[in-house]
C-alpha cells in the first residue's frame, strides 16, 4: 500500500498563491507518476496537474495553464503543486494522486479556498 499526505492547502485573496505538497509512503513502486485534482462542491473530481517520473512530462488543466506549475523530488517522494494568481473557482478540495501498476492511489485531500 501506499500512503499519501497532503500539506499546503488554505484561505488566500484571488491572486495570491499556495503551495500544495504531498509526500508517498510505504510500498511506494520503484517508479511513478504523481499528480493533483480537485474537486468543487457539487462537480465531479477533475485533473490538474501531472508529472511524470523523470519530470520530463508535465501536463495540465487547460483551466490552471500559465498559473500552476508541477514538480516533484523523487528522493522525498514529494510532489509540489506551487499555485500562483488564484481565483475564486480555484476552490476545491484538492487530492494528490499516485499512478502505478495501473493502480491509483489517493491523499485525503487538503481544502483550498480562494475568495474574492
Amino acid at each position: 500500500q501506499v500512503q499519501l499526505v497532503e500539506s499546503g492547502g488554505g484561505l488566500v485573496q484571488a491572486g495570491g498563491s499556495l503551495r500544495l505538497s504531498c509526500t508517498a509512503s510505504g510500498r511506494t513502486p520503484s517508479s511513478y507518476a504523481m499528480g493533483w485534482f480537485r474537486q468543487a462542491p457539487g462537480k465531479e473530481r477533475e485533473f490538474v496537474a501531472g508529472v511524470s517520473w523523470s519530470a520530463g512530462s508535465r501536463n495540465y488543466a487547460d483551466s490552471v495553464k500559465g498559473r500552476f506549475t508541477i514538480s516533484r523530488d523523487n528522493a522525498k517522494n514529494t510532489v509540489y503543486l506551487q499555485m500562483n494568481s488564484l481565483k475564486p473557482e480555484d476552490t476545491a478540495v484538492y487530492y494528490c494522486n499516485v499512478h502505478a501498476l495501473d493502480i491509483d492511489y489517493w491523499g485525503q485531500g487538503t481544502q483550498v479556498t480562494v475568495s474574492s
